[in-house]
């Protein structure tokens, strides 16, 4: 009987714990590169605080009613990826409303992936070195941004990169968190130097909702590329992480919830809410316990985890708003070279294939990264578009004829 206490405490803590360390390395290691996607394509200081607010908010409620329902770590998070894109998007046209029009109709597609499996299908028949080379070209721009910042900001940026790399070494799921940790210390240095103070009211969290519009850039240059992006990188990898750990995601609910989720945070700026992919194995892996058949409970505090972090939203907001040039851009830029080296990995894994072949898909897959990487927009849309349609035609055409099996094969 002594030792059932200790065990049963034991069975709740560790989940528990599990979630909440979910949560904190999800937020403090991505944050910045949904702050710096918002402004990209519009947002205000305050819009930007809203939509970072509203999507905490959503997908702390949506995991925790997802968790509970089925018993299983369903953990989700706002798309990393998505915001990348956004930051090297811009500015559309029909602005910040415009955008919001976009992260609604993100939302709806993703409800409809949920309710007609033919559009998931599609998505899936993407070829993945496509998808992953655009997600690549994508990230490329700003994973350079941390070089760029060293040959002008040194003292500022400087600090936050040796802290990265020691943390890596040390600690590689702290060394963005730590990452960010330098770079508020070098913030508030700064704020002190210059005198700077913050108001309380620039710190309490506020929705600044406005009415989306729909321009057919937007539709075309975010939307589509962000519901692309969203469901290949995040969705559909989601459920094979989980797969990984033994559960059976829900497909159709957790689409339902997560598109309606998304539609109705994106008046507040929310951009999309998804599965989460990396993260994930935080709380359906061995850190939430032994005990599979109770780690749902590792879902619902992190849940509730981010329900608590967005109440910081327009504070981190406020705060990274005021930071010396380059220094939230170099926080971004590492937080994305680890989805840069698997979108690039993705991209170049071409295997079991005649050397033509190989060839083939590798010079379509370079040509999207590039156009993708090149941020140039024809026709008012973003490159992202561009490069997957160019991508896919290229390599329709590079491979008429050319045989699937190895050279030599029987």
């Amino acid at each position: 009987m002594l030792d059932t206490v200790p065990a049963q405490r034991t069975s709740t803590t560790t989940p528990v714990i599990a979630g909440i360390v979910c949560a904190l390395v999800g937020f403090t290691s991505s944050f910045a590169v949904v702050l710096t996607g918002l402004r990209a394509v519009g947002a205000s200081p305050a819009q930007a605080g809203s939509g970072l607010l509203a999507i905490s908010l959503l997908q702390g409620v949506s995991a925790i009613v997802l968790a509970r329902r089925y018993r299983i770590p369903i953990t989700l998070a706002w798309s990393t990826p998505g915001a990348a894109l956004l930051a090297g998007a811009g500015a559309v046209a029909g602005g910040w409303p415009a955008a919001t029009g976009a992260f609604v109709l993100t939302g709806v597609l993703v409800i409809a992936s949920g309710v007609w499996s033919g559009l998931a299908d599609l998505i899936s028949r993407i070829p993945a070195t496509i998808a992953q080379a655009m997600l690549a070209g994508v990230l490329l721009p700003l994973c350079l941004e941390p070089v760029r910042a060293v040959a002008i900001h040194p003292w500022d940026v400087l600090p936050v990169i040796v802290v990265w790399l020691v943390l890596l070494r040390v600690s590689a799921r702290w060394a963005v968190p730590g990452a960010f940790v330098a770079a508020a210390v070098v913030i508030a240095v700064e704020l002190a130097r210059t005198g700077t103070t913050l108001t309380g009211s620039r710190l309490l969290p506020v929705v600044s909702p406005v009415v989306p519009q729909l321009t057919m850039q937007a539709v075309l240059g975010l939307a589509l590329p962000l519901f692309i992006v969203t469901m290949a990188s995040q969705n559909i990898t989601g459920v094979a992480v989980m797969r990984g750990f033994g559960y059976s995601v829900p497909w159709r609910p957790v689409m339902l919830v997560t598109g309606a989720g998304t539609a109705i945070g994106a008046p507040a700026g929310g951009h999309a809410i998804n599965l989460a992919a990396i993260s994930a194995a935080l709380a359906a892996g061995p850190d939430a316990g032994p005990d599979t058949s109770r780690r749902w409970v590792a879902a619902v505090s992190s849940g509730v985890a981010y329900l608590m972090l967005g109440l910081f939203s327009a504070a981190l907001t406020t705060f990274v708003t005021l930071a010396p040039s380059g220094v939230v851009e170099t926080v971004a830029g590492l937080a994305l070279l680890g989805a840069l080296g698997g979108a690039l990995k993705g991209a170049l894994a071409v295997t079991g294939a005649s050397n033509a072949r190989r060839s083939a898909e590798t010079t379509a897959a370079i040509l999207t990264v590039v156009v993708a990487a090149s941020g140039t927009t024809v026709g008012g849309i973003e490159s992202a578009f561009w490069a997957l349609l160019i991508g896919l035609v290229a390599r329709w055409w590079l491979l008429r004829g050319v045989p699937e099996v190895a050279d030599g094969a029987p």
